[in-house]
């Protein structure tokens, strides 16, 4: 790779934060994890080099790789060709960005694998597990931080907006560690595998737009119980607590104990702006109740 990188004038930049994988076990590692087969059709996020789609490509059916960055979209499909010349038919590269990227060509992917950078992991990965509802299967390589707050449960104090929303799509665990000396260049941190295995979201009426409002709403303000938190998003404090007392949540609790299908029967619950739905002895113990967490 470092020899690749050197005959192509590649230099990884901070900007995209851009961390070679170098070590053949570490991708075949990745591959295995993934569990692709020679039935998938996999889309993987960020190939760079290419070192993890060769490896892909060794078994499953097809490859399609999203590449921002210009030169190395540019060199890549060359790279595959020159490398592995009876399986470079199967490869297929989008210059796009992964955060906005709409439709990719050929069958539609069942797998998603990707080497992510901190700054824009979290993101990445939602778009693509939304954009795309056909993929099954995802891992993705993150910052260590990144993959314990996506794989983060109830409770943990480190469950929060990415934990819930990762949820909302897939079935989600950490799939093991890796080290810093296995990229190019090491970076100052370790990185986590995290996989996705789809599931059907939770039976609700909300959208998944007013399910993620409310998560957001929830975390803005973590110290503060969600009828202080979630003022905001009903309208009042008061609505906020009529909404998670309709939707049999305790309001004075705070959003890290809640899963997604509690933050679904919030959303649905939300009374209609303006209505008489504000419970007026509720108010009265608004500013009292509105200071929770101050003191803790």
């Amino acid at each position: 790779m470092r020899g690749l990188a050197a005959a192509l004038g590649v230099r990884p930049t901070k900007q995209r934060g851009q961390n070679f994988v170098i070590d053949a076990n570490t991708v075949r590692r990745i591959v295995r994890a993934a569990g692709v087969g020679p039935k998938d059709v996999v889309v993987e996020v960020g190939p760079g080099l290419g070192s993890l789609t060769l490896g892909l490509l060794e078994v499953a059916d097809r490859v399609t790789a999203v590449e921002i960055d210009p030169l190395l979209a540019q060199h890549l499909p060359t790279t595959v060709a020159a490398r592995m010349p009876d399986r470079a038919d199967r490869f297929e590269l989008v210059h796009d960005d992964a955060m906005s990227v709409a439709e990719l060509p050929g069958p539609p992917p069942t797998a998603l694998v990707a080497n992510l950078p901190y700054n824009v992991a979290v993101p990445v990965l939602l778009h693509m597990l939304e954009t795309f509802p056909s993929i099954e299967r995802t891992l993705v390589m993150v910052q260590s931080e990144v993959a314990d707050r996506l794989a983060a449960a109830p409770g943990n104090k480190v469950y929060g907006v990415p934990s819930v929303k990762a949820n909302w799509y897939a079935e989600v665990k950490r799939a093991g560690a890796i080290g810093r000396n296995v990229f190019w260049p090491a970076p100052n941190v370790d990185s986590g595998l995290v996989s996705l295995v789809r599931r059907d979201p939770p039976e609700t009426t909300a959208t998944r737009e007013e399910v993620f409002a409310v998560v957001d709403a929830a975390f803005a303000q973590r110290r503060k119980t969600l009828r202080a938190a979630l003022a905001g998003w009903a309208g009042s404090a008061a609505a906020a607590e009529q909404a998670l007392t309709a939707a049999g949540i305790d309001f004075r609790l705070r959003g890290e104990t809640l899963t997604v299908e509690q933050f679904a029967r919030i959303a649905e619950a939300r009374p209609a702006p303006g209505g008489a739905a504000a419970d007026r002895a509720a108010e009265d113990r608004a500013a009292e109740d509105d200071t929770d967490g101050a003191a803790e």
